[in-house]
């Protein structure tokens, strides 16, 4: 790779070079594997690094780095065969990767320094204070190794936010994974010891009229892209259902689009970044969750947008111009495929059920094992203006998906 002076923006003190035709990946899921046809439309090329051979992108790589996102020995190798590296989750060591940058081995987009406040949730939380943008009541916990929660500080803290709270766990929770929605005192312990005692969030529990998301873009130049509101439906804190564009108030929608571009401008970051809502009874908006990456709210975005969220992940991060996000059809619906077993089924004759409904595309992830809430695949629905009038919300849609998809007792 190329080093160039720094533009301001770069974490890492680089600029990919002008002409970027290989992109790296870290991290080769089905939001790796979703970027294929950007790439093909781009004409890039992608290097994936991933765990295993069986991963969705691995089907799709020009070349497969195997190995661990968080093996940073393993970064150094996918350096050498791209141009620039960009990122499918952020399960990093991003300490190992700010030496690769900041020896020149490599050229990350988002940077780092962007990717530094985001990572934990707590840390989270606190720079969007500094900037000034709503989230829920919250307080950080920690305690050192070896030791027992202090259950005075922990009652000060259920007071600052109230019961019912919500723990999270500031690292790799994802997919419902390290959230807890806890009632008293000794159930907040007790998931805690459970926890092994890591870092935890503490925060109020939001009584939300609906749950929101929106996908942003930033350009290396500074041209900043915000895609449609969406609704998202969640089912035990996993997505469920996506509509778009949000049954909300332009007003509402005004809100949104202005924390989304305050947050990248402020950052100055380049790529696409997904912002999860609550939306209060009261019209309040509050940032819940920020993706540092492409995300499953922007799924829509393959069938219904001029510019999918992975195309445009790719403009950003090679040093292209941004593609229009505008909506192709009035509405669209994504209901995600998740695992209601453990199983090594296929689901065939479901998938060519859903394939048969008209105006729906059907996205398999190609993964060997399901699992009870496991993202396996989804299924986008485009509702024209007739269908829109007759199917309002998306739910006729998204009945006749479920009912294909899961078993009658499921939820």
């Amino acid at each position: 790779m190329t080093a160039l002076p720094d533009s301001g923006h770069s974490s890492n003190g680089n600029l990919p070079a002008p002409e970027i035709t290989r992109v790296g990946i870290i991290g080769g899921g089905q939001l790796a594997w979703m970027m294929a046809p950007g790439a093909a439309a781009l004409d890039l090329k992608l290097v994936v690094q991933t765990p295993n051979a069986t991963d969705p992108a691995v089907a799709i790589a020009a070349e497969t780095v195997l190995a661990g996102v968080a093996d940073a020995a393993a970064t150094a190798k996918l350096a050498s065969r791209c141009d620039v590296i960009t990122f499918e989750n952020e399960f990093i060591d991003l300490p190992a990767l700010q030496a690769l940058a900041a020896d020149g081995t490599a050229c990350f987009y988002p940077q780092l320094t962007a990717l530094e406040p985001l990572l934990d949730k707590a840390s989270q939380r606190a720079y969007c204070q500094t900037l000034g943008l709503p989230t829920p009541n919250f307080v950080s916990l920690t305690v050192e190794p070896g030791e027992s929660p202090d259950t005075t500080v922990m009652a000060a803290a259920i007071a600052q936010v109230g019961l019912p709270a919500v723990l999270k766990t500031c690292r790799h929770g994802y997919d419902g994974q390290g959230t807890f929605i806890l009632h008293d005192l000794a159930e907040i312990l007790s998931t805690w010891q459970k926890l092994g005692h890591q870092p935890i969030l503490l925060e109020a529990y939001v009584p939300f009229e609906r749950e929101l998301a929106i996908m942003a873009a930033r350009s290396q130049t500074g041209e900043i892209i915000t895609y449609p509101v969406v609704e998202t439906q969640q089912i035990e804190q996993v997505c469920r259902r996506v509509i778009a564009p949000a049954p909300v108030s332009d007003g509402v929608k005004i809100a949104v689009e202005s924390m989304a571009r305050s947050l990248m401008e402020k950052l100055g970051v380049v790529g696409i970044f997904g912002i999860e809502l609550f939306l209060t009874p009261d019209g309040q908006v509050l940032i819940n969750e920020i993706a540092p990456r492409t995300h499953n709210s922007g799924h829509y975005s393959l069938d219904a947008c001029e510019t999918s969220q992975f195309e445009q992940q790719l403009r950003a991060v090679s040093g292209l111009s941004l593609g229009a996000a505008t909506m192709t059809c009035p509405m669209a619906v994504m209901v995600n495929l998740l695992g209601y077993e453990t199983s090594t089924d296929d689901y065939l004759d479901k998938r060519h059920q859903l394939e048969r409904l008209p105006n729906t595309a059907v996205y398999w992830y190609g993964k060997t094992e399901a699992r009870p809430g496991r993202k396996l695949g989804h299924v986008t629905v485009l509702l024209d203006e007739q269908a829109q009038k007759e199917d309002e919300l998306g739910q006729d849609a998204i009945a006749r998906i479920e009912s294909i998809w899961y078993p009658p007792q499921s939820p």
